[in-house]
């Protein structure tokens, strides 16, 4: 008989392999699935014994389907009182495509309708619908062919997601499937890894456990089945075809080695997090497992992974990539010293969000897999050994400093041409003048280098901003890799060193924090453009130059809808926003800020752009206790708050503890259809939409508020734009 096991995309030939070992007479590769040969028996093993099948579907009518009529007409020819008692329960799963049906949910209606319907004419009674754990689930494919569009109708003889294991109680926030653990450790060549070398399992950014607990079952030779079941030996369908004395037999059989693999585990699965509750469901998962003694999670930071004691083992991983965990290349490359450091000779085996993010861990691919975790593409990499021997060197000029020719450097150069040459065309057709290069894009080079044209845009300088390194990178390596940062950067640019402002990091109490170059005399300014507006900018006093250039699409945003408005600028920092509404046609003007330095900023920028005078307000106070007192009306607000302030001169603020009230505070100051757009840095930053639904309607921009030069780093800011209901 042929039968059909889906899985993962990316999965199939894996499961091939698995089909095959369980003893299917032919297993074929198709597209998100198997179609494999065999009998009964080989089919419900694969529901017992399968670590890498989703569903495993049985087929029971194949037939032409034309039309929604044929499609009822081909199920209602079935003697359904051989598939099915009356009173039992009943749930179809269905998947169309071509254009003669083309809604699932109405072709599963279609389908439970002529089963129904067909029981109830031969006088028994209607089966009732339970969609989460019926006695019998059906599958539906509609697929249309070169011929004729055909309608596959099969039994699920799992009941439903086979991935569900039955012992995870807790989960995180982006929980990886057990399927894709077992192929991440498959891949990784884990069962021999543990039985022949034996070696351990390390997983340090673990989560809710999945991956370790996935290796322990396996190492124990644990049936997802029998896991799943719960040490339940009744069928996982009540389908009237299911061989119930075949399951039982095998399920003793799985029973019997579950019981002598868990006996026999060695303690050598380790897993840790820098989250204390996902660590804790980790152990609670465990514990329902059954694996709990064999593993040892901790709660701890990346660079504070406990070095492995073993010579040989498997480093497996899921690292955050998706939309709920938003990517980060220095996450990643973390992650890459981190398992350089703990586990050198060991392998790797990391699902990874993209090429690029797998390329950020630092580590030597010997093995590339491409495998989807439900719609994202993930691309899997096998490194055996993770540390790989290493060359690293660099010239010296007369100073003593790395030249432009040393390997780093020329790896850095190449990388920033490629970036200036790419970015070319929508700098011109923007008027852009003040940019970011480059961010880390090679992760041993970790830094930021933004550039600012002066002079009409003919005087480039530059403002390069050191990123810490991990903990257990030497400091005289960080130190050598920036030096050869710095050499590319004026050599692609072409300036001089006196224009070339240097944040670096420099390591004492309290942690890596930014050094004072004090190379340069302080109160050295340059005059920037911004399409039409006129900006001035410090690169050298301060951390930051007075102008964030991530918010350049917003600041055109405010012109463009500045004309004749009364406009808000709120934690005005130095009045860039201003100056475009401003420039843009804005009526008058309010900047509140608590920093009179950078009061006095704002108004340089102001006059700068002819836009000083009475229209123009400048407010130094606490932006939260001003907003209660104001009574003013305006048209358009701005409000880009800090993280944390803890000024004495007003209460401490904190943008996620307080943001309601700010928000609060500053819709009521809206004109009826003004606009407020709210936007901050605060990466782990959540908007309580809850909160805000009752007096604001919101919506999400920060898509369109990511200028090109920030791509690689999407997380910069997020930005919504507010209006009172």
């Amino acid at each position: 008989m042929k039968f059909f096991v889906s899985c993962a995309k990316g999965l199939e030939y894996l499961l091939v392999d698995e089909l095959r070992a369980l003893g299917c007479a032919s297993a074929t590769a198709a597209r998100a699935g198997v179609n494999a040969e065999g009998s009964l028996h080989d089919a419900q093993r694969a529901v017992l014994w399968s670590r890498l099948a989703s569903r495993v579907l049985w087929p029971i009518a194949e037939y032409d389907c034309p039309d929604e009529r044929a499609l009822y007409a081909g199920t209602a020819a079935i003697d359904w009182s051989t598939h099915l008692h009356s009173g039992l329960s009943l749930a179809v799963d269905a998947h169309v495509s071509g254009e003669a049906i083309t809604h699932a949910r109405y072709a599963a209606q279609r389908i439970k309708d002529a089963v129904v319907d067909t029981l109830r004419g031969r006088g028994g009674e209607r089966p009732n619908v339970d969609l989460e754990s019926p006695d019998l689930r059906l599958n539906l494919v509609v697929r249309a062919g070169r011929a004729a569009t055909r309608a596959v109708l099969s039994v699920d003889l799992g009941g439903g997601p086979l991935h569900r294991r039955g012992w995870r109680l807790t989960q995180g926030e982006a929980p990886l499937k057990e399927t894709l653990a077992a192929a991440v450790l498959l891949r990784g060549g884990w069962p021999a890894l543990y039985a022949e070398e034996g070696g351990a399992m390390f997983d340090p950014m673990c989560g809710s456990g999945t991956l370790p607990i996935e290796a322990a079952l396996m190492a124990a030779d644990v049936a997802p089945g029998v896991s799943r079941s719960d040490g339940d030996a009744r069928p996982p369908s009540r389908w009237l075809g299911f061989d119930a004395a075949d399951w039982a037999a095998s399920f003793a059989e799985a029973s019997r080695r579950a019981q002598a693999g868990l006996a026999a585990l060695r303690p050598v699965f380790c897993g840790s997090d820098l989250d204390p509750h996902a660590i804790r469901a980790a152990r609670e998962n465990a514990q329902r497992a059954g694996v709990a003694a064999a593993i040892e999670f901790t709660a701890c930071d990346l660079a504070d992974a406990p070095r492995q004691a073993e010579t040989r083992g498997l480093a497996a991983c899921n690292p955050p990539y998706d939309a709920r965990l938003a990517a980060d290349p220095m996450l990643y490359r973390m992650l890459g010293d981190a398992l350089k450091r703990v586990a050198p000779g060991w392998r790797a085996s990391l699902l990874c969000g993209d090429s690029e993010l797998a390329r950020a861990t630092g580590l030597r691919a010997s093995k590339k897999y491409q495998i989807f975790n439900g719609a994202i593409e993930c691309v899997l990499i096998v490194c055996d050994p993770v540390a790989q021997p290493t060359r690293e060197h660099a010239s010296e000029g007369r100073d003593g400093a790395p030249t432009a020719r040393s390997e780093g450097a020329i790896m850095v150069a190449n990388r920033l041409r490629k970036t200036l040459k790419a970015s070319k065309s929508w700098r011109e057709r923007e008027g852009v003048h003040c940019f970011r290069a480059y961010d880390a894009d090679i992760p041993e080079y970790a830094a930021a280098i933004d550039v600012y044209a002066a002079n009409a845009g003919d005087e480039r300088w530059l403002h390069v901003q050191e990123y810490a390194a991990p903990a257990e990178i030497p400091e005289a390596t960080a130190k050598r890799r920036f030096q050869d940062l710095l050499a590319a950067a004026r050599e692609v640019f072409a300036v001089p060193r006196e224009r070339v402002a240097v944040k670096t990091r420099a390591r004492g109490k309290g942690g890596s924090k930014y050094a004072d170059s004090g190379a340069f005399k302080r109160g050295q300014t340059l005059d920037v453009r911004e399409g039409a507006v006129r900006l001035r900018v410090n690169l050298f006093d301060y951390l930051d130059t007075g102008l964030f250039l991530d918010h350049r699409p917003m600041r055109h945003r405010i012109a463009a809808e500045a004309p004749g408005a009364r406009f808000l600028n709120l934690f005005a920092y130095t009045g860039a926003a201003t100056a475009h509404a401003a420039v843009g046609g804005a009526a008058q003007t309010t900047s509140v800020d608590l920093s009179a330095t950078y009061l006095q900023w704002c108004a340089e920028n102001l006059r700068l752009n002819a836009a000083s005078g009475p229209a123009h307000r400048l407010v130094q106070a606490d932006v939260l206790s001003w907003l209660l007192a104001d009574r003013g009306e305006y048209d358009l607000i701005f409000c880009d708050p800090p993280t944390f302030s803890n000024s004495a001169r007003a209460d401490d603020f904190d943008v996620q503890r307080d943001h309601v009230r700010l928000l609060h505070a500053a819709v009521a100051r809206l004109s009826f259809g003004g606009a407020l757009y709210f936007s901050n840095n605060y990466r782990r930053f959540r908007l309580d939409e809850a909160a805000l639904a009752a007096f604001a309607h919101c919506e999400d921009i920060t898509a369109s508020t990511i200028p090109a030069d920030f791509a690689r780093n999407p997380r910069i800011h997020r930005a919504w734009r507010l209006q009172a209901r």
